[in-house]
């Protein structure tokens, strides 16, 4: 099953049905969480909660999708193809919100690690976001995270 989606994000022009762009969008959000080489139980709840939140999952299904996205995430070849399939298959609106999504994932302990500024560097970009855009959303999700503190 991955083998087959895996091929699909590589092959150009391709199209995604809309769980494989979930995978794909959950692909990313765990790559970003295991950056910095710690992929910790509040991150993996995290990626649930995003799944909740913009899917409409139940907590069994945000799980399961995240289990998808784990073993797809160990499979995939590099992020850069990942991010391709996603701008050609996901409305910007949506990859704001992807972006927003792995601010929450990076800031969820507290520090940024040198690895993950660079992940987001290279993704934000490769979606069709500038840097002042990225910088924007992480602002809002610190402010959101410290707002409710």
């Amino acid at each position: 099953m991955f083998a087959d989606l895996i091929r699909r994000l590589t092959a150009p022009a391709t199209s995604l049905d809309t769980l494989d762009t979930k995978r794909a969008l959950g692909a990313l959000l765990v790559r970003v969480a295991r950056t910095d080489g710690h992929y910790d139980p509040e991150e993996k709840a995290l990626i649930d909660q995003v799944f909740v939140e913009e899917f409409g999952f139940d907590a069994a299904e945000a799980s399961a999708l995240r289990s998808e996205c784990e073993t797809l995430e160990a499979e995939a070849p590099d992020t850069v193809r990942f991010t391709k399939a996603l701008k050609d298959n996901v409305a910007y609106e949506a990859r704001a919100g992807l972006i927003k999504a792995m601010w929450r994932i990076v800031l969820a302990d507290g520090s940024r690690d040198s690895g993950e500024d660079a992940l987001m560097r290279m993704i934000a970009p490769m979606l069709g976001l500038t840097d002042q855009e990225s910088h924007r959303l992480r602002l809002e999700v610190a402010q959101s995270a410290a707002s409710q503190r």
